[in-house]
């Protein structure tokens, strides 16, 4: 299959050919290798890919509750008992986003859905691969940690500075003065709100992980509790964008299914993914989200573009 310069080679041939056509000569290199995608699997196909990489400072990057319009287009007239492979390439984004994808998807699919992470899925990103049967991922492919961000600020964080203030203030008053300057940053209920969040991020992954890819264990929730606490460990993980790789994945008790494996699938999803990463870097798209059928919805700045097969 071929390589990313590859995959930009035969986008210029296609450019040359379909000048005169509708569709764009990415859209139809792209389609072509995700429908070969689906022939090779039998299972349906959706990528879910974000352009957070090539285009750092564009809104709407991450996972957010528009973005269910784009799955509930890219969902209509597949076949519901063919089960589905989610592509995800995405920053993460907001838990209730996440949460609500997560739950439409199962209503169509139950817990048919593999997760297939090219080259990384970040924070809800990762929750939502948690959420499925099992994890594809390369030697090359990262998901992070869970840990939940409030405007910027990761709660767990706050959450310790509040417990070192506590102690070290109780242990000698003469520190009140210094931690004060800190702790005024904090507006009334933001710990609530931190603890809170670190609460719904721990219970969803929680959950999503014994009714689904550790549902056949008896141990089924101490997996999950080993997992959930690998992932969501701020101290342990040291930053909200660390990459954890697949053998450390694998070790907290995650079901990943090796790409290397089958030669074959992992010629096909690189392909794929260099033809999106070819898309988002060179045409105006930040977000696609697209099925074997071709059923497409693209945002570009201040343009949402819908297309159907």
């Amino acid at each position: 299959m071929p390589n990313w310069r590859q995959i930009l080679t035969e986008i210029n041939d296609q450019t040359l050919q379909y000048r005169a056509k509708s569709h764009s000569s990415a859209d139809i290199v792209r389609r072509k290798y995700l429908k070969k995608l689906h022939e090779r699997t039998g299972r349906n196909v959706i990528a879910y890919y974000s352009g957070w990489l090539s285009k750092p400072n564009i809104a709407g990057t991450d996972i957010i509750d528009e973005d269910k319009n784009g799955l509930m287009m890219a969902i209509h007239q597949l076949d519901k008992d063919a089960g589905l492979d989610l592509i995800l390439h995405t920053p993460g984004g907001y838990i209730a986003a996440a949460e609500s994808i997560i739950d439409y998807i199962k209503r169509i699919f139950g817990n048919n859905v593999r997760a297939v992470v090219p080259q990384i899925a970040m924070s809800a990103g990762t929750m939502i691969a948690c959420a499925c049967s099992k994890i594809v991922m390369g030697k090359h492919s990262n998901l992070g940690p869970v840990d939940p961000q409030l405007n910027g600020i990761p709660a767990a964080g706050v959450i310790e500075e509040f417990k070192t203030a506590y102690a070290e203030i109780k242990a000698d008053p003469d520190k009140r003065a210094v931690w004060e300057h800190i702790l005024r940053q904090y507006t009334p209920s933001y710990l609530g709100r931190c603890e809170n969040a670190v609460k719904w991020a721990q219970s969803f992954v929680q959950a999503e992980l014994e009714n689904n890819m550790l549902s056949a264990h008896v141990d089924k929730q101490q997996r999950a509790e080993k997992i959930v606490k690998a992932l969501t460990d701020f101290s342990g993980n040291k930053a909200h964008d660390r990459h954890i790789h697949i053998d450390e994945l694998q070790d907290m008790g995650l079901d990943i299914e090796l790409l290397e494996k089958d030669p074959m699938l992992q010629d096909l999803v690189l392909t794929v993914h260099h033809c999106y990463m070819n898309a988002l870097m060179n045409t105006p798209a930040f977000k696609i989200i697209e099925n074997h059928k071709g059923a497409a919805f693209v945002k570009q700045q201040q343009v949402v573009q819908i297309e159907r097969a």
